[in-house]
């Protein structure tokens, strides 16, 4: 068993998730930062990699002002950070005391400080630097997280897809165009035929803002 995994991210027209700098820049509405924060408040998990951590050092924590507060409460998130060689540094923002995180790393690496009590470490198998994800979800699911929501980078992202453990994907398209060697969706070197592409079914289309939202089904699911 495993939990029900979402990919949720933003990208400009062009594909790009953020500046040829590889730092994070602003490509959601208002709209969709609220549409965003609700998917966080309901999900159990917020998963992302160590490279998201080092770029952008995100919180990974629901605003309030996007919620309903008369029909919502705030509850964060469990944050969970893949990462395999333990590079995370001691003051990142996702060990702060505002949520749970879980922290996965290869068998047998060390961190070279002590964590603070609302983080736990696994350790589980990897390969080529890249964990075993069946291993991280099915520890997660006995963990009793059953909800998870992927923010990236797009390492992580197409990581996921081409395992085939991803139930749904969730792009908002902003209208910006970045252009350059910037990060895009999915981090790997391409496919070199149709047969090695990754095919979605389209099952949303809305617009938001002045963007678009766009959900899909991948058509293999494991």
């Amino acid at each position: 068993m495993r939990p029900y995994v979402i990919i949720n991210c933003a990208m400009s027209l062009d594909g790009k998730l953020a500046l040829t700098t590889r730092k994070q820049t602003r490509i959601s509405s208002e709209d969709d930062l609220a549409r965003v924060h609700k998917l966080r408040n309901n999900s159990d998990a917020i998963l992302v990699g160590i490279g998201t951590v080092l770029s952008d050092d995100p919180k990974l924590t629901v605003k309030e002002k996007y919620l309903d507060l008369n029909n919502e409460k705030v509850k964060n998130p469990v944050r969970v950070v893949l990462d395999t060689f333990g590079r995370i540094p001691k003051n990142a923002n996702v060990l702060n005391e505002s949520a749970k995180t879980i922290l996965f790393m290869g068998k047998g690496q060390k961190l070279n400080f002590t964590l603070p009590q609302n983080v736990s470490v696994y350790e589980c198998n990897y390969s080529d630097g890249k964990l075993d994800l069946r291993e991280v979800l099915h520890t997660l699911y006995a963990l009793g997280i059953r909800k998870i929501l992927i923010e990236g980078g797009s390492n992580i992202i197409h990581t996921f897809l081409n395992s085939h453990l991803v139930d749904e994907l969730i792009v908002y398209i902003g209208s910006i165009i970045i252009g350059g060697n910037a990060p895009s969706l999915v981090d790997y070197p391409g496919a070199k035929s149709l047969e090695e592409t990754i095919k979605l079914n389209l099952t949303h289309l809305e617009k938001i803002g002045n963007g678009i939202l766009a959900k899909y089904k991948p058509e293999i699911i494991n």
